[in-house]
């Protein structure tokens, strides 16, 4: 019996736009994920800044923007969890609540493979789940070549194996809170329900 699949995205999401839930969608696909769980990270320990938004705006921004979105969820489980959060815990939370005949797949984009050496425990990372690294059409995959020393050859086969095509989507939640804070419009980047939160709560506002 083929094992169940999960995929884990992991973000600020501050705010959620499309470009998140149409790569999201590919990856699910190409992976045969039966479910996609987005949970926003209350701080990266690596980038060392909190996001725009509140904990609870940007949870519930990734909610509007997902519901209806077949095998989509979210958690709030690094938002509640002491910083600093860790996705190796993130992994084991999950493993240990599907059990050991599901297969954990993070999704993180390619321009994040260069710090990958730099995550908490990413041999552990690696050994536990499928690091999915999402390549945008019309891009190079990454080269993993320059992590052998640190990471070890079946490490760095792994990562390879698991590399996934997304579609190019030129939207970035900086620019989306850039324009918000200059007036500009931004509703073709969001979902509807997610432009009217943002307006109703008034977010991203300048200063």
């Amino acid at each position: 019996m083929a094992r169940q699949k999960i995929a884990l995205f992991g973000g600020t999401f501050d705010p959620i736009h499309l470009g998140h839930t149409q790569v999201a969608e590919a990856a699910a696909e190409q992976i045969e994920a039966e479910e996609v769980v987005f949970i926003p990270a209350k701080c990266s320990p690596l980038k060392g800044f909190f996001p725009r938004a509140s904990d609870d705006d940007r949870l519930r921004m990734i909610e509007l923007a997902i519901q209806g979105g077949k095998g989509f969820s979210a958690s709030d489980c690094e938002l509640r969890r002491a910083a600093p959060s860790y996705t190796i815990d993130t992994v084991k939370r999950f493993q240990q609540e599907y059990g050991e005949e599901t297969s954990i797949y993070w999704l993180l984009g390619a321009d994040s493979v260069n710090d990958l050496v730099l995550w908490h425990r990413i041999d552990e990372l690696i050994d536990a789940c499928h690091l999915a690294v999402m390549v945008r059409g019309g891009y190079e995959a990454p080269s993993f070549g320059k992590h052998l020393a640190a990471l070890g050859p079946d490490r760095v086969e792994k990562l390879r194996r698991d590399v996934i095509r997304t579609p190019s989507i030129p939207i970035s939640s900086t620019e989306i809170r850039e324009r918000l804070a200059a007036g500009r419009d931004v509703r073709r980047m969001l979902c509807p329900e997610v432009w009217r939160y943002i307006c109703e709560r008034g977010l991203y506002k300048r200063d």
